[in-house]
């Protein structure tokens, strides 16, 4: 009898396993939408190519530099660049001569260059840039965007000619001699202890021992914007008209 039992404990061993099949439940989709926002959460908006530069540039406000790469492509769409112009300086005279307020990018990279100290006109201001003219013997500093040219060697020492491309604002800029230069004047440091930096003859003026390598960069086919919140120069400038750049901007106080 106990054989019998020990065989039949071996065959219940022996036995196949049964399995018990599942309901037949479909498989569950994967979740490929996010989650919706919670409510009122505020998605941050992409950056402008402008904001992005001025993040870029300490003291330099976004509105001023999409005024001056609108001028820009204004310039390009209208034939008056006679190459792509990948580099820009942009000189904000609302600001004081004792600030850093020209910054010069290098558009095919985004890169802010330099940021530097720059001169106004004798007759523009003594801190701060109030008056501005296009005309000859005015010692004023002109607004508007400049084309770049050639180099020479002048009283200034190098110096890099520019042809004004806003009509009436500073396309007289080559028969007044407005250039870049280099300038002992132009001396942060004494223009703490004065108050201002040393103002030229209308010449955006650079520190001397940046000149050289400031009008390298911006030679041959380059920009410069001369900006000032001037409603006439808001509202009539020939390189803005091209997409209504002055709406929305600040005006000057008068």
């Amino acid at each position: 009898m106990r054989l019998s039992v020990l065989a039949a404990a071996t065959a219940a061993c022996l036995l196949p396993a049964i399995t018990i099949a599942e309901p037949n439940v479909p498989a569950r989709p994967a979740n490929t939408n996010p989650l919706p926002a919670a409510p009122g959460a505020a998605v941050a908006p992409a950056l402008t190519r402008a904001e992005r530069l001025a993040a870029l540039a300490p003291g330099a406000e976004a509105s001023v530099i999409d005024l001056a790469l609108k001028a820009r492509d204004c310039a390009i769409a209208s034939g008056d660049a006679t190459g792509a112009g990948q580099r820009l300086a942009v000189i904000d005279y609302s600001k004081p001569s004792t600030a850093k307020r020209m910054w010069v990018f290098d558009l095919e990279r985004d890169r802010l260059l330099y940021a530097e100290h720059v001169a106004h006109g004798q007759g523009s201001g003594e801190n701060y840039a109030r008056a501005f003219s296009n005309r000859e013997g005015s010692h004023q500093t002109s607004l508007g965007l400049f084309r770049t040219a050639e180099t020479y060697h002048g009283g200034n020492g190098y110096s890099l000619r520019m042809d004004g491309l806003d009509p009436g604002f500073n396309d007289a800029a080559r028969q007044r001699a407005i250039v870049m230069h280099g300038a002992p004047y132009v001396d942060p440091a004494g223009a703490q202890a004065r108050g201002r930096l040393g103002r030229s003859h209308g010449c955006p003026a650079v520190r001397s021992q940046v000149a050289r390598e400031i009008i390298d960069t911006l030679k041959g086919g380059q920009f410069v914007f001369s900006y000032y919140p001037d409603p006439a120069f808001l509202r009539s400038s020939r390189m803005l008209a091209c997409n209504g750049g002055g709406t929305g901007l600040r005006t000057a106080a008068r």
